[in-house]
């Protein structure tokens, strides 16, 4: 029961962290009309100067959640000075402070719950815990929807501040959990440049040894580009598809919540049965998901707005949102041995945001400015359509990852027991 309560609780500060992280693009038809952006300068908003910080910084908490008290390190966290924003350069400078501290928690999450449930239900705690994401992102929507006119968009990043700042500090109640497969008697690790160093050998040993990580991490590098590109929908459904914008945001925020938690729970419950039941991985899972609903994620950007085909389009990308998490997250832990699960988590998030995220956000900005220059009729269809097109490298990534998981996972642990 004390495992449920602490995955309940690390859920919750997941999904204000993403609520957190996505405002900005729920706020982009506020945002970008108040502050004068050009598609280029929205796009770099909403990717580097979060994400470079978030995912640098994640990374070495990720090796000092390998080492240290986990609950006091989540205990450390979020800013509220987005909202002060009057221009390009104050919204950036804020969001590098706000990366740092949100780069904590889903490092030593993952690793405490490693530690708290046994590896048969790690594909359901880790897809419990990301329905933080689309959760987090509709609830992002639904402030925007809701309150956007009557509060403006710098209230709203105040207030979810100063919430973000209690939760945070309610992580001390809860006490950090033994680590798995530590000897009762052996050295207590400490935070020294040996120690650093052995976690990242060990990390790029794992890397070299096991194609169904790299392929793990490779699929979700292509599928975060067109999440990355994402960061315009708001913008491509009022500009493109004629909605108002606190109507859409509010109707999309629903979907997102519904269809997310429902990706979710059953994403991260049938990549557990598909890997138990079958001579597959979990990604395997996620490589049948994207080649059946690829078809209707492209066909639904040209569809009449408000058809039926275009609205289930957007509920399928708000559910296959929801099941990637658990499946990849948890495969890339199994992969690598327990001192360096964190850090694993860590180098995945940094790849997945410094290279998908930035890539689809950043330059398919720069993409629609060019396309807008050219005097296309739809550049953020186009631009949208693109870096769907370009994900679908994922879905073979996905396959020979599932098809490699246990043998490369039986050889690891050889590799390992035999030079721990």
């Amino acid at each position: 029961m004390n495992a449920y309560r602490l995955l309940f609780f690390l859920t919750l500060l997941n999904l204000l962290n993403f609520v957190d992280r996505q405002l900005i693009a729920s706020f982009s038809n506020f945002i970008v009309p108040d502050l004068g952006l050009t598609n280029a300068q929205f796009g770099f908003l909403t990717t580097l100067p979060f994400i470079v910080f978030y995912s640098v910084a994640g990374l070495f908490m990720g090796v000092l959640a390998d080492m240290v008290n986990r609950p006091r390190l989540i205990a450390f966290g979020f800013t509220a000075l987005t909202g002060a924003a009057k221009g390009f350069i104050s919204m950036a400078l804020p969001r590098m402070f706000i990366g740092v501290g949100e780069s904590i928690l889903t490092p030593t999450s993952m690793s405490l719950l490693s530690d708290s449930f046994p590896s048969k239900k790690m594909g359901f705690a880790a897809g419990f815990y990301y329905m933080g994401v689309p959760i987090g992102v509709g609830v992002s929507l639904l402030i925007a929807g809701y309150l956007g006119e009557s509060l403006g968009w710098r209230n709203c990043f105040y207030l979810l501040g100063v919430l973000g700042l209690v939760l945070g500090l309610c992580t001390l109640l809860f006490k950090d959990r033994p680590r798995k497969r530590i000897q009762k008697h052996s050295e207590k690790r400490t935070l020294s440049k040996k120690s650093v160093t052995e976690i990242i050998r060990t990390l790029f040993k794992a890397l070299s040894a096991s194609s169904a990580l790299r392929f793990t991490i490779f699929a979700g590098i292509f599928y975060h580009i067109a999440l990355g590109a994402s960061v315009f929908e708001q913008l491509w459904l009022v500009e493109e598809r004629g909605f108002e914008r606190s109507n859409i945001a509010m109707i999309v925020g629903w979907i997102g919540v519904f269809a997310g938690l429902a990706g979710n729970l059953i994403g991260g419950i049938l990549s557990d049965w598909w890997q138990e039941n079958t001579d597959q991985g979990r990604p395997m899972f996620l490589f049948w998901l994207a080649l059946l609903t690829l078809p209707i994620s492209i066909y639904y950007r040209f569809v009449e707005p408000g058809s039926i085909i275009f609205w289930i389009g957007i509920i399928v990308g708000y559910f296959q949102l929801g099941c990637f998490f658990g499946p990849t997250f948890s495969t890339v832990q199994e992969l690598v041995p327990e001192n360096i699960k964190a850090t694993v988590v860590s180098f995945y998030i940094l790849t997945l945001n410094l290279i998908g995220l930035t890539i689809g956000s950043f330059v398919g900005g720069i993409l629609a400015d060019l396309m807008e220059a050219a005097n296309y009729q739809e550049p953020y269809t186009v631009m949208l359509v693109i870096f769907s097109i370009i994900s679908i490298i994922s879905i073979p990534c996905y396959y020979l990852a599932g098809k490699k998981y246990h043998e490369d996972k039986n050889r690891l642990e050889t590799i390992f027991s035999e030079n721990p």
